[in-house]
């Protein structure tokens, strides 16, 4: 089963899609892992080739909530994406796990934060301040939100928003505030903070961040005293996963990990009982 709802962060209203999870039996009592879907840059919920749908469904077949939401000003949210910034995503992110925490069938130890590109990072550094985030599936994650964003828009809009304050990409009106928003995050410093899971999926072929962010980010989780962290490559995937045979293997991989984190928690349980 799927809804669609609105969930208000201050003065905007983000746009949602929640997906039940799909299960043959159910006990009023039963809990079940909630996973929410961060988009990338001028993104929203749907995703490239309906990238987040198809994942979302697969996963909510797991048998977990899974959330997709349109950040401010993108998709079907109100509000002014170029205005808002980097900063104004992690509190946006955050709103969202407020409601899937005040689901009664969530289950607190299992929220997983799903984040692509720009998402990715977002997912990042919201995991690093909100402890009720377990785990991160980061794909194709941003490494630099500064360098990387000025290179996919082109260093003449970033120039053009800088003298007449503001830069029209693809119909986004990107203002000076959202660049320098970029310029006060580094992941790449911060994941090492995040003490949960990870997992990182990345193309070979990705046209807009470098697959060497996924190795640079993994060595960076490794480092930490506690929490696992996972990689896969996938062989000539592009930035989207933009085929099926991709958009599959990077689903299938996030669903088999998911899965296998359940199954071991659940293992670890029944023996320490």
């Amino acid at each position: 089963m799927e809804k669609s709802l609105i969930i208000r962060h201050d003065e905007l209203q983000l746009t949602a899609t929640l997906h039940y999870p799909k299960v043959t039996t159910q006990e009023d009592n039963s809990k079940y892992p909630a996973i929410i879907v961060c988009h990338g840059f001028i993104g929203s919920r749907i995703g490239v080739d309906r990238l987040f749908v198809k994942a979302a469904r697969a996963l909510a077949a797991t048998g977990a909530y899974v959330i997709r939401f349109d950040y401010g000003g993108c998709g079907e949210s109100s509000g002014d994406y170029g205005a808002l910034g980097f900063e104004e995503m992690i509190h946006q992110t955050r709103t969202v796990i407020d409601y899937m925490h005040d689901i009664e069938n969530v289950d607190w130890d299992k929220i997983t934060l799903l984040g692509h590109s720009l998402g990715a990072a977002v997912a990042i550094m919201t995991g690093v301040r909100d402890r009720r985030v377990n785990r991160l599936v980061l794909w194709s994650p941003v490494g630099y939100p500064f360098n990387d964003i000025v290179n996919i828009v082109g260093r003449h809009s970033y120039d053009e928003a800088v003298k007449s304050g503001q830069t029209d990409y693809m119909g986004y009106r990107l203002q000076p505030a959202f660049f320098e928003s970029l310029m006060q995050h580094q992941p790449f410093q911060a994941a090492v903070k995040f003490t949960g899971d990870v997992l990182l999926v990345h193309g070979t072929s990705d046209e807009d961040i470098p697959v060497d962010y996924s190795f640079l980010y993994q060595k960076v989780f490794w480092s930490r005293s506690q929490g696992i962290c996972d990689k896969q490559i996938i062989f000539q995937a592009n930035h989207t996963y933009s085929s099926q045979a991709y958009q599959s293997e990077a689903i299938e991989y996030t669903k088999a990990w998911l899965v296998q984190l359940d199954a071991k928690e659940q293992l670890w349980f029944d023996w320490s009982i």
